[in-house]
């Protein structure tokens, strides 16, 4: 046997030694014989470097050290779940399903407390790890990846294909970890989910080689590619590929099912070698998911519910007030540290007012605590029966606590404003807003250097942050900064410049526009002039923007300092104009009122609604004249009968999908 057939024998049989003792738990060597032939391996690459395979187990060693995480566009966006926390919640989010027409087999699997994980092979052979980042855009970790014996360098097919999963440590290595770290008098990780975040994001990939981090992989992004209709067939298709799927799930034909198998779940989740925040219900049919579409941030054929939140006693040292980029006034309880759901917690909001008084909350009480969803710690309760008689009945401030000026209570608003503009606690708010991931996406102005700046005079408004190249040798200076990091930083600021303008319109911090109203805001009004224009009827005209939302804008841009600090952001280069597709009045939905009748088959009422706003159209409740369109699917009611009385223009379902098809949809 030469040497090139010696080096291919030894990587397939070791990676066949790896699938059995990691994916199969089932190992058919000792550990002498595997460690033979691995170094064995090692001699030969160092030998004929030229022979080394890219799936060799030797990538595994995890001595790749890179400079910085490169950026990475995912193909297919890796959205979130929606919540629900109770029985009643699950039986909603089922009801809802069946309001479309449907009636669902789910799919109920464990949900892994770790970090999403987006993997790409080519030719069955593992070319890139990257993390799910702002859903869009993440970071590029192979190096990492690597490093993780579970994910499988070859896969047991030559074939391209992307998958999703978890990146997971399970609770004893924490325990062994935190150990080593305690013997070296360094910080310990709060729990797994915090340690496996940290590790898969080192620069060096001998540090996450060390960690012995996990993987289940979970979610095929484009089944149908494969001749996939169901999720569990796609579980079992990537499963036969060589990836290590979770065994714990289960069919479920109903509703009751589901409930079954998470109380089932719940009762042995502390015996599990790895924690799980929850559990995540998927309708099954792959057709069925397409039909019922997504909202801007999660799937509306899946949900994640979260199991009940431990709850704790600690007393309530102090409480502290913050000041929100509005200007809302939060108070904030100062606890004595306590572990909840697996971290220290010192702080947890208050609410407002009323909560506080509502539960007769006092300083010197002992409280119930407890995190929401597992993730937002929050204060429940008091302990009355170890309440001191002398504690005093909390009282309201009447000052802003960082400016000083006077604090009012808006009519039917449960929260207190701080009424400066100027106020240091609300600039530095609306900074941070409009650096954040959401908005304007400017990677390495996080809190704590916007608070830096702004202290050091740096940063006082929006505007100032395209000044900072000014500043870049004053920057540089200071600790924590080099060469590097602030031309990351300046190249950041300089790359926010190119947003599309519902970033910046989120960006803006004008309220109660959220990230989805900014987008269709965006698509309407494609230019940022056309928006300044916009009347208040005209706005409240579309869907989903309400009276107290159009009002806000109109207001926001009457206000002068408003349209200076855009006409500063725009001098600068930051870009006014969407990006996206935009609505043209050509456009089959643009202007047009549409009513909805009968069952569609391929796309759910809330998905049709959601197309026809995205296009500029609105969808009204009755037929009358004023109606342009009615779009009718099976089983039609009266509605189908007065558009016919009426001579109104109908789209059956076929006309429907031509008419999306034009606007830029895909469909089969």
């Amino acid at each position: 046997m030469d040497d090139k057939t010696r080096i291919n024998y030894l990587v397939d049989t070791l990676n066949r030694y790896n699938y059995e003792y990691y994916i199969l738990d089932n190992p058919t060597v000792d550990d002498f014989e595997y460690d033979r032939l691995m170094q064995e391996l090692i001699t030969l690459e160092k030998k004929y470097p030229d022979l080394k395979r890219k799936d060799s187990p030797t990538e595994r060693v995890g001595s790749t050290v890179i400079s910085e995480f490169v950026k990475v566009v995912h193909k297919i966006p890796m959205l979130s779940l929606g919540n629900v926390f109770n029985e009643d919640e699950i039986v909603k989010f089922d009801e809802k399903i069946k309001k479309e027409g449907f009636n669902p087999t789910y799919v109920v699997e464990l949900k892994i407390d770790g970090l999403a994980i987006s993997l790409t092979y080519e030719k069955g052979v593992l070319v890139r790890g990257v993390t799910r980042g702002d859903g869009t855009t993440g970071e590029d970790i192979t190096h990492n990846v690597k490093t993780i014996n579970d994910i499988p360098l070859k896969l047991n097919k030559d074939t391209d294909i992307e998958v999703r999963g978890e990146i997971y440590i399970k609770k004893s290595e924490l325990e062994r970890v935190n150990n080593e770290r305690k013997k070296e008098g360094l910080s310990l990780f709060q729990n797994c989910r915090n340690l496996a975040s940290g590790s898969v994001r080192q620069l060096d990939s001998s540090v996450a080689k060390k960690r012995k981090l996990n993987n289940f992989i979970y979610h095929l992004p484009n089944p149908k590619d494969y001749g996939i209709y169901r999720h569990q067939d796609a579980l079992e298709f990537m499963d036969s590929l060589g990836f290590k799927v979770n065994k714990e799930r289960k069919i479920c034909k109903n509703v009751n099912e589901v409930i079954s198998f998470i109380n089932e779940i719940s009762k042995k989740r502390s015996s599990l070698s790895y924690d799980i925040d929850g559990m995540v219900i998927k309708v099954d049919n792959i057709l069925m998911q397409e039909a019922l579409g997504y909202t801007a941030k999660s799937p509306k054929w899946a949900t994640a519910y979260k199991f009940p939140p431990e709850e704790v006693v600690t007393k309530l040292k102090d409480i502290k007030f913050t000041v929100g980029r509005t200007g809302k006034i939060t108070p904030n309880a100062i606890l004595e540290p306590v572990r909840v759901a697996g971290s220290t917690i010192s702080r947890a909001t208050l609410n407002n007012e009323d909560f506080i008084k509502d539960k007769d909350i006092r300083v010197g009480d002992y409280v119930i605590l407890r995190k929401a969803g597992d993730v937002i710690p929050e204060v429940v309760g008091v302990k009355l029966d170890k309440r001191n008689e002398n504690l005093e009945k909390f009282a309201m401030i009447k000052n802003c606590p960082i400016c000083g000026g006077p604090i009012v209570r808006k009519e039917n608003e449960s929260h207190y404003f701080c009424l400066n503009e100027d106020c240091n606690a609300r600039n530095i708010e609306k900074i941070i807003h409009f650096s954040s991931r959401k908005a304007m996406n400017i990677d390495g102005l996080g809190e704590r250097i916007i608070e830096d700046f702004y202290n050091f005079g740096y940063i006082k408004n929006i505007t100032d942050i395209y000044l900072l190249k000014d500043r870049s040798e004053e920057l540089m200076e200071l600790e924590g900064f080099g060469e590097k990091s602030v031309s990351n930083l300046l190249e950041a600021i300089e790359k926010s410049k190119e947003n599309s303008l519902e970033r910046l319109l989120f960006g803006l911090g004008i309220r109660y526009l959220g990230e989805k109203s900014a987008k269709i805001i965006a698509k309407i009004y494609p230019d940022i002039e056309l928006l300044k224009k916009a009347s208040f009827d005209e706005l409240v005209n579309i869907s989903d923007i309400g009276n107290v939302m159009a009002k806000s804008i109109v207001d926001y841009f009457k206000n002068d300092e408003n349209i200076e600090t855009i006409e500063k952001l725009e001098s600068f280069g930051v870009n006014m104009k969407y990006l996206g597709k935009q609505i043209s009045k050509k456009d089959a939905f643009a202007d047009k009122k549409f009513v909805i009748t009968g069952t569609l088959s391929f796309i759910s009422r809330d998905n049709l609604k959601e197309k026809i706003t995205t296009y500029g159209g609105k969808t009204i409740d009755s037929v009358s004249k004023k109606t342009d369109v009615v779009i009718v699917g099976d089983n039609p009611g009266s509605k189908y009968e007065k558009a016919k009385t009426l001579n109104l223009e109908i789209w059956n379902e076929e006309k429907l999908k031509e008419k999306l098809i034009e606007s830029g949809e895909k469909y089969e």
